[in-house]
């Protein structure tokens, strides 16, 4: 008799509880073979494929697109064909579970019907799921060989994320996602990637031009895919970025700048499910709520000095590096539990990225160690990363500070959140022009607003305000 198996759930992303199903790349019945694509779904970080760690035919899926299923509950039942391929029980699949867990899958009895208990958890969906108590136990922060986002580990040998064809239609998972959360039929599409690759350009023009409304005509068999179709968030379009004169990897692209409005797919006085990003902005922000004694000291940095055009960006990260240098208690991590402080040599900054799906914080490691130039470099890559969300979850943890540039859009002074186990995060506001007096008379002066949120449990105010000096000197230079 033919052995069944239960996948389950593999932390995507290392300590994710949860993920979305996007769209399934199988469908009850199929027959898969062994790392083949089963389905895409996407995190707080990112859209990834996950591969079958068997062969054989699929007999039950967890859950349509659009609903989450946490880390460690079955997602797809397969039964064992012996005449495929099979993976070494022994061998590893690059999936991690958590302590909870019993691996990446587990024999199932074999019997005609059967309730699995908890080990459906069905978090949302958009057919009225209901938010459940997350008891999975928890979760293992060792080595986890799948935590990064757009590759998971096959055997031996790690295979990236690509463009698959269904039906016909060649996209990446994030493309698909977008496709579905702009109605976008990706079968009526002009592709103009590599190879006949439909890219997010290509869903966004279509959208904005109406040349392929998802549901305007039927569509051919060819273009429909073999499981359901994706309805999952968008990907990130631009985000907030400086106000210098030279270009901002953070410019206003996107909507919510210039009194754009809403972008497409807002619904409105509609009790929505939080996914993605925002479900893990609910999270951060909870624990930085419940855990951090958050103070924050306000001034500002003047800089008529500065040259044209010059970037502020580029400036701010080297004054939080100097400053750190200065001050190191800002530039550190605290773990109350264990009651340990960590001050950090280097300085990976936690750049804050707006975006339509949410806040998102990139990390730029070794700032101390980066020219102008290799900023800049540094901080396009993020933006190109956060819009296509294509940045792998290591970037976007274990920065040592944070800096959030929300003076973009508007506000000169705010008290930012720090995020644990960072103990400060600097804010910079919009700038304005200030009277200064000068050798007896008053000259205009353009100021720099700036904040600085630490936590009061792992530093003191003097600390703080020693920092917050040398980062205001090193603002105020002229190079």
């Amino acid at each position: 008799m033919s052995e069944k198996k239960l996948f389950l759930l593999p932390d995507l992303g290392e300590g994710l509880p949860d993920a979305e199903i996007v769209e399934w790349l199988v469908k009850v019945g199929d027959v898969v073979k062994l790392d083949e694509p089963l389905v895409s779904m996407e995190t707080a970080k990112a859209v990834v494929e996950v591969p079958s760690p068997y062969s054989g035919k699929v007999l039950r899926l967890a859950g349509g697109p659009g609903d989450v299923i946490a880390t460690g509950s079955w997602l797809v039942e397969i039964e064992l064909d012996p005449s495929l391929p099979q993976r070494a029980e022994a061998q590893d699949t690059g999936h991690s579970h958590g302590h909870g867990h019993k691996g990446a899958g587990r024999p199932v009895p074999n019997e005609p019907a059967r309730d699995d208990g908890d080990a459906t958890t069905l978090v949302a969906s958009d057919e009225g799921g209901e938010l459940l108590e997350e008891g999975t136990g928890g979760r293992k922060a060792s080595a986890d060989a799948g935590t990064v986002v757009g590759a998971m580990q096959s055997s031996d040998a790690v295979r990236s994320e690509q463009a698959v064809a269904i039906g016909g239609v060649k996209a990446m998972p994030a493309v698909r996602a977008l496709a579905k959360k702009l109605k976008v039929d990706l079968g009526r599409v002009t592709p103009t990637g590599a190879g006949g690759v439909v890219t997010l350009a290509d869903v966004k023009r279509a959208a904005a031009e109406g040349t392929a409304p998802l549901g305007a005509s039927p569509a051919s068999p060819a273009a429909l895919p073999r499981g359901a179709r994706a309805a999952a968030s968008a990907s990130p379009q631009a985000a907030p970025g400086s106000p210098a004169k030279s270009p901002s990897p953070f410019a206003g692209e996107g909507p919510g700048r210039g009194g754009a409005g809403p972008g497409p797919g807002v619904a409105f006085d509609v009790d929505e499910p939080i996914r993605g990003v925002r479900r893990n902005m609910v999270r951060s922000m909870s624990q930085a709520h419940a855990e951090v004694v958050p103070t924050t000291l306000m001034d500002d940095a003047d800089i008529a000095a500065w040259a044209p055009g010059e970037d502020i960006m580029a400036r701010l990260i080297r004054a939080i590096v100097a400053a750190s240098a200065a001050e190191p208690a800002m530039n550190a991590w605290l773990n109350a539990k264990e009651g340990t402080l960590r001050r950090h040599a280097r300085v990976d900054v936690g750049i804050a990225v707006d975006s339509p799906d949410g806040l998102f914080v990139a990390n730029m490691r070794h700032a101390e160690r980066l020219e102008p130039h290799q900023v800049r470099a540094a901080l396009n890559r993020i933006r190109e990363g956060v819009k296509n969300r294509s940045l792998p979850p290591e970037e976007l943890r274990d920065y040592t500070i944070m800096l959030s540039n929300f003076g973009v859009f508007a506000g000169k002074y705010a008290t930012p959140v720090v995020v644990p186990p960072c103990v400060a995060i600097v804010g910079a506001g919009r700038l304005y022009h200030a009277v200064v007096p000068v050798l007896g008379g008053i000259e205009t002066h353009r100021m720099m607003p700036i904040s600085l949120t630490f936590d009061h449990r792992a530093a003191t105010g003097g600390e703080a305000a020693r920092f917050l000096r040398a980062l205001l000197d090193d603002l105020q230079k002229a190079r």
